[in-house]
């Protein structure tokens, strides 16, 4: 299918940069967005960047819907409109299909490209199926914030194969490439929800990343009082694979936390901090608390639902959620009256050197690659019991570049594990090589743990990577302590310790810890 034209509604951050970029593909956009504030920006960097033929404003649904099919449209495109969706989840989306709903015509595709939840994208696949037979909608992950919207993003999309097939060489054509293979990071990830789910899962990845990275910046800063350009160093040299960070090469997250580390301010923006802007910034994160981004808590809530434990990435989240309490957290400190944990120096490091690069930077690369496998085994889950049948080859390539998790030495080494066939996609650390990985890094996880938390730095995801890595393998847990009390009072059965693992099922086991008796026989 030869895409010609757009339409494209909601023009805000990620929209605009989607459009500006469709325009230097030759593609004429038709867009409509209710914020004026929003219509004049991107009309105005079509101005800029001399796109203003091929980005066309349209005041209503209907007026871009007649432009899609009018006699201008090329043959290739009279018979399918595409729309694309870049809106807030939720109403904003449904509101828009219901606008368009009277212009709508059979094999017309809509490619909701929004950090929309997977359950809606799959209700309304089956609403469109029901009322407007032969329109398709395509649930599309879209990765990289809007610097990659411009130039490249990583997508992942997800729907019927008929619309997915007519979408694929156009959007093979917009998408991140690979340096490396120059393939695009774009791939079909299954039927229904399945795109969106994808991307989900690459979000709570991402913010298991960026709480543990954070983490290990303040016990360089606070704990070890190493200044921001200092920091920015260490991290551009994991970012390259030197200076002890090999298994942080090509890290994204890495890489741009280099630059904000070391970016100062101008002019009146100059602040006491060394001219820092990462100075100035507040310690607040509020995108999951005030709704505008609801991948992270969706991505804790399905690990909770499918049963499988992700620790860095759900306590990652309550931890953002927490730092977005700021006047929560104010007034606890008041009524501590200073006598609470205040973060402090680390003591004892004799080589400053060595303890950041093997085991600051050994503490990073497991707590980066259990949010890999912790969000890898939430998309396991999720595909077996949807029956998507996700090739996490194909997942492994579309995060490969143009996202916020691009990692070249970690993706390379889990494209290793997955083409061996013999990986437990359920269980990966039963994997020997991925054991292996970790083992070698897990000691300066620990080390920096001990360390942080004697000095009262905050240090949640990291713990929480340590103690999942150190249960995952433990073959003796207090559980069956906590077992034990279960059945005391609910009588809830348990296995023998002389058995086997077993099946996650209830125990064919009883004992009458204390007879139940009634008021007056005690």
């Amino acid at each position: 299918m030869d895409i010609k034209q757009i339409g494209m509604i909601g023009v805000g951050s990620m929209g605009g940069m989607l459009s500006l970029l469709f325009a230097e593909h030759s593609i004429h956009v038709h867009f409509y967005d209710p914020d004026q504030s929003n219509v004049d920006k991107l009309l105005s960097q079509a101005s800029d960047t001399h796109h203003s033929d091929l980005i066309t404003h349209h005041p209503s649904h209907e007026s871009l819907c007649n432009a899609l099919s009018s006699s201008h449209a090329e043959p290739t495109t009279k018979k399918k409109k595409i729309f694309f969706f870049s809106l807030p989840h939720g109403g904003p989306a449904d509101a828009s299909i219901s606008s368009l709903s009277p212009f709508l015509s059979p094999g017309d595709i809509i490619i909701d490209a929004a950090n929309e939840h997977w359950r809606a994208t799959e209700r309304r696949q089956r609403s469109l199926l029901q009322s407007h037979s032969g329109v398709h909608y395509i649930g599309m992950g879209v990765s990289g914030g809007y610097q990659a919207a411009r130039h490249g993003p990583s997508m992942s999309p997800g729907g019927d194969p008929e619309a997915l097939d007519a979408v694929m060489p156009f959007l093979e054509t917009i998408a991140a490439r690979d340096e490396k293979s120059g393939r695009p990071c774009v791939r079909k990830m299954g039927p229904g929800g399945s795109g969106h789910y994808v991307k989900m899962v690459h979000n709570g990845i991402e913010h298991g990343m960026m709480t543990a990275f954070c983490e290990a910046w303040e016990v360089m800063t606070t704990g070890l009082g190493m200044g921001y350009d200092e920091v920015g160093e260490v991290f551009k040299g994991w970012s390259s694979g030197s200076g002890g960070g090999g298994g942080l090469r090509g890290n994204y997250l890495v890489g741009i936390g280099a630059q904000v580390c070391e970016m100062r301010a101008k002019g009146k923006e100059q602040d006491e901090h060394h001219h820092h802007v990462l100075g100035k910034v507040k310690d607040k994160v509020v995108q999951d608390v005030d709704n505008s981004e609801g991948t992270g808590t969706w991505a804790a809530e399905e690990g909770i639902r499918l049963h499988v434990p992700h620790p860095t990435i759900a306590v990652s989240h309550l931890f953002r959620v927490a730092s977005a309490r700021a006047a929560k957290r104010e007034a606890v400190a008041k009524s501590l009256d200073g006598g609470g944990l205040m973060p402090g120096k680390i003591d004892g490091v004799a080589d400053k050197e060595t303890f950041v690069q093997r085991d600051v930077q050994g503490a990073v690369y497991a707590a980066f690659l259990l949010s890999f496998i912790q969000g890898l085994h939430v998309l396991s889950a999720a595909s077996r019991e949807n029956g998507w049948h996700v090739n996490i080859l194909d997942v492994l390539q579309v995060w490969r570049a143009g996202c916020i998790i691009q990692s070249d030495a970690i993706v390379d080494f889990f494209e290793e594990v997955y083409k061996t066939g013999e990986q437990d996609d359920d269980n990966l650390l039963a994997s020997r090589s991925v054991a292996q990985q970790l083992h070698r890094a897990i000691p300066g996880l620990k080390q920096v743990v001990v360390r942080a938390i004697d000095a009262d730095l905050h240090v949640p995801a990291l713990t929480a990577s340590l103690e999942f890595f150190k249960y995952s393998g433990s073959t003796r847990l207090p559980t069956q302590f906590e077992e034990a009390e279960l059945d005391y009072f609910g009588a809830h059965m348990f296995d023998l310790s002389s058995e086997g693992p077993g099946k996650p099922v209830t125990g064919s086991h009883h004992f009458e810890w204390k007879e139940a008796k009634g008021i007056h026989e005690e």
